[in-house]
């Protein structure tokens, strides 16, 4: 019987573990979690959301309380169109993020970066431009563009020394989205190096309707693997979501995919950027207690627990610290329900908005408990301890038990 570790994802002629930690943003995925996965073969994401505040608590900058500082007089203002991110300051926070994560780099792994682009930032084309070419310039291995695909991505560092140097990959949840990238980018004359098959069963924003239970992960990658056959690209493809065993992972390998992405189990790691409290959430967590709703003002549909803090809650935009998700014209989908329960409720100390949340605020707070579909099977994949608290994990006991697990088993801790 095969495992994971009879397969080998192949760069040219670098040979990695074909097991990829996947990019959980506010700073989930840590630069201790990615860096593990570097060190034991693999490839370890970090994520670049709201990288100005992960730059604060990592490197004691200021650049949040600056931002506020700059524009504090606009906080009860309904319109946030002023509010604009400093490029220099985002590169910097970006460069220390990245830098510093790849000069701790230990073994013969990758660290690659995940950029979401639906992270508009009130000047969509020019912030990301700096994010993507400031982690190039950092020495990042690879940067995989993800959460609300820009077809121009390609094109806004086409120019950049290392375009054809480090890993570009994409996320895509149909083949019809990797045709379209593919023919937009097909100027720049440069093929993604790996391309991300999101399936329905992922954590967090999915790249479908709420219709997503009629899709299946297996059939899309298959239809994908075809194509790609059929067109002579040697792309790897790289599936995710719902791949909660060793045995998951190598029932895609068998069929033509390169590597799997993994996250889920990797919450409950050490590693990780969760707060225990929340691990245990997690660990908690029932089948009836996950579910994908619209909340998110990206537009995207979300998977969270249910007794996630971010449902419901009626706090007051904070762009004017963070404001991520603004888009070219300074408005976002919260700040205008936030507003409509404001002068529906005139005189309230306190709204409750139900249709959206403030994603900026409460996934910086950890308060948005995005999650995989079997994330109540975390509770399998360790030990209940006295006090009714589960064992948190290690990255590697984690990372080891995908690579060398068969029979669908998962290893307790010791």
């Amino acid at each position: 019987m095969k495992r994971v570790d009879d397969f080998r994802l192949r760069f040219g002629k670098q040979e990695l573990v074909p097991i990829v930690i996947g990019g959980m943003g506010v700073d989930i995925s840590t630069a201790d979690l990615a860096l593990e996965a570097a060190r034991l073969g693999g490839i370890g994401h970090i994520s670049d959301a709201m990288v100005k505040t992960v730059a604060d608590r990592r490197f004691n900058t200021k650049f949040v309380k600056e931002k506020l500082k700059l524009y504090k007089y606009n906080v009860e203002n309904p319109d946030k169109s002023a509010v604009q991110f400093d490029l220099g300051q985002l590169a910097e926070a970006t460069r220390l993020h990245v830098g510093k994560t790849m000069e701790a780099k230990r073994g013969p792994g990758m660290i690659f970066v995940n950029c979401m682009e639906k992270l508009t930032m009130n000047a969509p084309r020019e912030t990301l431009r700096v994010r993507l070419a400031t982690a190039l310039d950092a020495g990042v291995d690879g940067i995989t563009l993800a959460a609300g695909l820009h077809l121009g991505s390609f094109a806004l560092i086409e120019d950049h020394p290392r375009f054809r140097d480090a890993k570009l990959g994409i996320i895509v949840s149909s083949l019809r989205a990797l045709q379209l990238f593919l023919r937009k980018s097909a100027r720049t004359n440069r093929l993604p190096d790996y391309v991300v098959v999101e399936g329905p069963l992922a954590g967090g924003h999915l790249g479908f309707g709420m219709d997503w239970a009629q899709y299946d992960l297996a059939t899309i990658v298959a239809e994908i693997h075809a194509w790609l056959v059929a067109e002579k690209l040697d792309i790897p493809l790289i599936p995710a979501g719902g791949i909660f065993t060793g045995s998951d992972a190598v029932s895609f390998l068998e069929n033509g995919a390169a590597a799997v992405q993994v996250a889920t189990r990797f919450t409950v790691a050490r590693e990780c950027g969760l707060p225990e409290k929340v691990q245990q959430e997690y660990f908690k967590a029932s089948e009836d207690k996950i579910v994908v709703n619209q909340i998110s003002p990206t537009g995207y549909p979300m998977r969270m627990l249910t007794s996630s803090p971010a449902i419901g809650s009626g706090i007051r935009p904070n762009c004017e610290a963070y404001g991520y998700l603004l888009d070219a014209n300074g408005s976002c989908a919260y700040v205008q329900a936030y507003n409509r329960e404001v002068a529906a409720h005139p005189g309230a100390r306190r709204v409750s908005v139900m249709d959206k949340t403030c994603l900026c605020t409460h996934m910086r707070n950890f308060d948005c408990w995005t999650c995989g579909h079997y994330t109540y099977r975390l509770k399998d994949t360790s030990r209940k301890l006295d006090d009714g608290n589960y064992e948190i994990l290690s990255a590697e006991h984690i990372f080891k038990d995908y690579q060398f697990s068969t029979d669908n088993k998962i290893a307790l801790p010791d």
